[in-house]
């Protein structure tokens, strides 16, 4: 049986006034990942008076996005930009790289990439 996993994974914490999202995209996502996940971060950013959010986004298992999630990802940018103050995007693959550059275009805060794990945490609590 093959089976092909795809999704995203979230974790939520606060670290004193900190708000931390971490997500970990594997494989190819869909807009069916989008409908649970947007949802749920905008459940999480909803209670926070002025969010200033930082993100890690792991990216290694990323594969990519259908079209429609495509749209859907731009859209989550769109409309939670001005609450991101970081994301680090922790990948493996060139093309990540330069999503972390036309991401950063939609955002308020900083958008980098890093190919070290530790690199990327170190910059995001700096």
């Amino acid at each position: 049986m093959n089976m092909t996993r795809h999704g995203l994974s979230i974790g939520i914490e606060r670290v004193g006034n900190e708000f931390f999202l971490s997500l970990k995209a594997v494989g190819k996502l869909t807009h069916a990942d989008y409908e649970v996940i947007n949802p749920l971060i905008d459940s999480a950013l909803a209670g926070i008076s002025t969010p200033k959010v930082k993100v890690l986004v792991d990216g290694t298992e990323l594969e990519g996005w259908e079209l429609r999630a495509a749209w859907d990802d731009f859209q989550l940018g769109l409309k939670h930009g001005n609450e991101f103050d970081k994301i680090a995007i922790f990948g493996n693959k060139k093309w990540q790289e330069y999503t972390a550059k036309i991401g950063s275009w939609f955002i308020s805060g900083e958008v980098k990439y890093f190919q070290d794990y530790a690199a990327a945490l170190q910059w995001l609590h700096d």
